[in-house]
């Protein structure tokens, strides 16, 4: 059993996701040094629910703990940049909740931001910081992980290991994730997740695929890059009547509710990413994989493992059948080994060695900075209504 010293910051829903994981996670004898949120009873809950040493409102007392390997940031997306440089700087491997970044506004800024701020401007602004990041990363000597779970779906890797083995060329990937709004209360304005529906699960799907892409080139000892995009984002919400909005969750600020990037790359195959907020019946996941020679269809969310039916819900109060499916009545497609058909065990296990050994995990700065560059290329493209070449909107926004 290898012993790894975790502090945690945030005790919300990615919070419990990495603790869930960790009751399945093989090999490893973890220890919950601290958790750290700025309300401390919610510091508290989380404590007493996983067995956490300490509970702080301070972001310090985890840097400042020489015992703690390795800080796992499930903050909002706003505060990921600063936190993962103060904790590189303290000599702490990271492991940092998706997204990486974005822009979240600007004192001078006429709020609300996504409406009101060029996305251009963003995208420059950003640029910046990632450039900074990865400065810092370097200089470290740290491991920055990237908690992006669809990299170690099993389905997706058992994919990869086919193209592999087959030496099959992918020409097109058609990957989604859809959902009935966020969960969270900060989900619906830009200036707390630096996006909408694209920003917040539209970056699954896109990770997904571009990690089918980047191991196919790998079998075959090729480069293979995005050369350009062209975007669609909006707003179905605002086409529902107050009535007609009772099932859909989003009370949408200044962020969008839907989106679609159609990514070419270098070899000519492309890859297409929905995203959307207004999906009843359970959060949907899949990745569809097309090759020259064969066709392979990931299913992450619903599997058809097990199928359940019942009369009434009694005795299910506190029971997850799936995520985003408020009803347990009537037939559902229960989640089995959700931690493990999702990828975060084997999230975490890659994760805990790259920290121990000092190797690069599978999702590091490389995958979550073209994610993070791809997604505000998107929002450009989307914006003015042109397809984009992300290489040359780099060097263009850089001056």
């Amino acid at each position: 059993m290898r012993p790894i010293c975790l502090g945690i910051v945030g005790a919300g829903w990615a919070s419990r996701l990495h603790c869930n994981a960790m009751k399945q996670l093989g090999g490893f004898a973890v220890r919950l040094k601290t958790i750290a949120d700025v309300f401390p009873e919610s510091a508290a809950k989380l404590q007493k629910e996983y067995g956490f040493e300490n509970a702080t409102t301070r972001f310090e007392d985890i840097l400042e703990d020489p015992e703690i390997d390795a800080v796992i940031l499930c903050t909002p997306p706003r505060f990921h940049l600063a936190q993962s440089i103060q904790a590189l700087k303290a000599g702490k491997n990271v492991i940092c909740e998706k997204p990486l970044n974005g822009y979240f506004g600007e004192p001078e800024d006429t709020k609300p931001v996504g409406t009101q701020v060029k996305k251009r401007d963003m995208y420059r602004k950003v640029l910046g910081q990632l450039d900074e990041l990865e400065r810092v990363v370097n200089e470290s000597g740290k491991v920055f992980c990237y908690a992006e779970n669809y990299i170690y779906s099993p389905n997706l890797r058992k994919a990869a290991e086919l193209i592999a083995a087959k030496g099959s060329s992918v020409t097109y990937i058609r990957a989604e994730e859809s959902v009935r709004g966020s969960i969270s209360a900060f989900g619906n304005t830009w200036e707390n997740i630096g996006g909408g529906t694209l920003m917040r699960i539209g970056c699954h799907p896109l990770g997904g695929a571009v990690y089918i892409k980047q191991k196919e080139a790998e079998a075959k000892g090729e480069t293979v890059v995005p050369v350009s995009l062209v975007a669609d984002t909006g707003r179905m919400l605002d086409g529902l009547t107050e009535a007609e909005r009772k099932y859909i969750r989003p009370e949408l600020l200044d962020v969008e509710d839907f989106a679609t990037v159609t990514i070419t790359f270098s070899d000519n195959s492309k890859v297409t990413v929905f995203a959307n907020d207004n999906a009843l019946g359970g959060v949907q996941n899949y990745v569809d994989i097309f090759l020259n020679d064969g066709t392979l269809r990931c299913r992450i969310t619903p599997t058809d493992d097990l199928d359940c039916y019942f009369v009434d819900d009694k005795g299910l109060e506190n029971t997850v059948i799936s995520e985003a499916q408020p009803f347990k009545t009537g037939w559902n497609k229960a989640f089995v080994s959700e931690m493990i058909h999702r990828g975060y065990v084997d999230q975490l296990a890659d994760f805990f060695n790259c920290c121990l050994d000092g190797t690069q995990p599978q999702s590091g700065f490389r995958q979550a900075r073209l994610i993070c560059e791809l997604i505000h290329a998107a929002y450009v493209s989307a914006e003015e209504g042109v397809r984009v070449y992300p290489e040359e909107l780099k060097r263009e926004l850089r001056g």
